[in-house]
């Protein structure tokens, strides 16, 4: 899938994206936030910007924006699986 924002890149997330067990539920997080992985990728599909995304969590940067990108690139089948069953 092509979504607005998302490009190629090799994985460096690691760095930043964590899973912690029993910080939102063992899910990929921005590090040192609760802010899921999902979360953001799931608003950058809906149509937000990058700018919205800063605006509306502060705590974020856009370095933290990239390793998101990066980690959906990767990892899309497991974030598209969380998003799926948050439709539910």
């Amino acid at each position: 899938m092509n979504y607005p924002g998302f490009l190629s890149f090799p994985d460096k997330s690691d760095k930043v994206i964590q899973k912690t067990p029993g910080i939102s539920g063992g899910q990929a997080c921005i590090g040192n936030t609760r802010i899921p992985v999902w979360t953001l990728v799931s608003l950058l599909k809906q149509g937000a910007t990058q700018q919205e995304l800063l605006r509306n969590y502060p705590s974020l940067t856009l370095d933290n924006l990239k390793s998101v990108r990066e980690y959906y690139f990767n990892h899309q089948l497991e974030i598209d699986k969380i998003i799926e069953s948050m439709d539910e």
